[in-house]
């Protein structure tokens, strides 16, 4: 195909997408507002420009993970458009084949994969972890209560056995907000329970804030701040809590490496590792598929039928992605087989499809 015509294909579908990008950006940026104002405009911090802030630091997550469709429809979009203005049939008649004009889409697709694991995700990392920090400075004293699993530690020391448990986790683990400490027996009983405003590990203690100590049977007592003895190291803490979704790309590898040197479960991490390792590919199945339902000429408009298969055909491989890397955290499947299998499979039907259409 002549170099003219693959440039020019592959920068109206960039161009497309980068459209699809400022409008879903907007769209998220608003919502996500929506949503922080009626949350935390209770919190004794939070003020309207704080607002603003904490929705643009998470905009980079939120945005990562609608990329997939972004793709999706841009593709679709772009293909409709130059199928509208006859472009794709003259370039047909031209004797140029399917795979050839779908070269410079692919293209396309595979460097905005690169972009959103490269740039994007460590933007997103850093904005999540900047966030938890703001909004514990916004808790106060009044800590806001999350849907979301808190993340619990086990600890002994000496004669004591103790469940440390958190709602928000900060300078990967080393600092504790709405913090819940559960003391046992040797029985098993509990014999005490902390609950502290925040945590701070310290050599040797957690430095505990605005302590409620209740024991069974007394009276619940309150305390400025408790020094907990602790044999737990930092560096033990931090790949224990830190959560995926706050390492950049570019730190899963030594961020695995360390979990697995004290014993820590790496299920998670790889699991996020291979997903981004893999998302350029999901982003050239999702264009597959969106050619499968987009080159068939039409001289008014595409069937809505049509549109609507490739669409829910995206929705359907998203959803599939997303549920099989959760059990490739959980450990129920293999880390490598939950994120690239769905991605193969796809790239597979997508290009039997094409075959199919196309070659018969």
């Amino acid at each position: 195909m002549p170099w003219t015509l693959s440039r020019y294909f592959f920068r109206r579908h960039v161009m497309t997408i980068v459209w699809f990008v400022l409008g879903v950006v907007s769209l998220i940026f608003l919502i996500d507002f929506n949503e922080t104002s009626n949350q935390m405009s209770g919190l004794p911090g939070y003020t309207v420009s704080g607002g603003l802030l904490m929705t643009a630091l998470r905009l980079p997550l939120i945005l990562q993970q609608t990329v997939p469709f972004i793709v999706l429809f841009a593709g679709m979009t772009t293909l409709i458009a130059l199928n509208r203005k006859y472009e794709l049939v003259v370039t047909r008649a031209a004797g140029i084949s399917v795979w050839q004009f779908m070269a410079p889409f692919v293209v396309a697709s595979f460097l905005t994969g690169i972009v959103a694991v490269g740039v994007l995700n460590p933007l997103a990392a850093w904005g999540q972890r900047t966030a938890l920090t703001v909004e514990s400075k916004w808790q106060g004293k009044k800590p806001h209560a999350k849907n979301e699993t808190p993340p619990w530690i086990r600890q002994i020391y000496e004669d004591d056995d103790a469940i440390i448990g958190a709602e928000t986790v900060m300078d990967d683990g080393l600092q504790l907000s709405g913090v819940v400490v559960i003391h046992f027996s040797s029985d098993g009983r509990i014999i005490l329970r902390q609950d502290a405003a925040s945590a701070k590990l310290e050599d040797g203690y957690w430095l505990l804030k605005d302590v409620k100590e209740s024991r069974p049977g007394e009276i619940l007592v309150v305390k400025p701040e408790v020094k907990m003895p602790t044999n737990l190291k930092r560096e033990f803490v931090r790949e224990r809590l830190t959560s995926p979704e706050t390492v950049a790309f570019y730190d899963l590898s030594n961020k695995i490496e360390a979990a697995r040197s004290f014993g820590i479960s790496t299920k998670a991490l790889e699991t996020q590792f291979h997903s981004l390792l893999s998302l350029p590919l999901l982003l050239v199945a999702m264009t597959l598929i969106s050619a499968t339902v987009t080159l068939r000429f039409s001289r008014f408009a595409q069937p809505t039928a049509v549109i609507l298969g490739g669409i829910v055909s995206g929705f359907v491989l998203y959803v599939v992605t997303v549920l099989v890397k959760a059990f490739g955290s959980s450990g129920v499947v293999p880390p490598f087989i939950a994120t690239w299998i769905p991605v193969f499979v796809a790239l597979a039907l997508g290009s039997t499809i094409l075959l199919h259409q196309e070659d018969g």
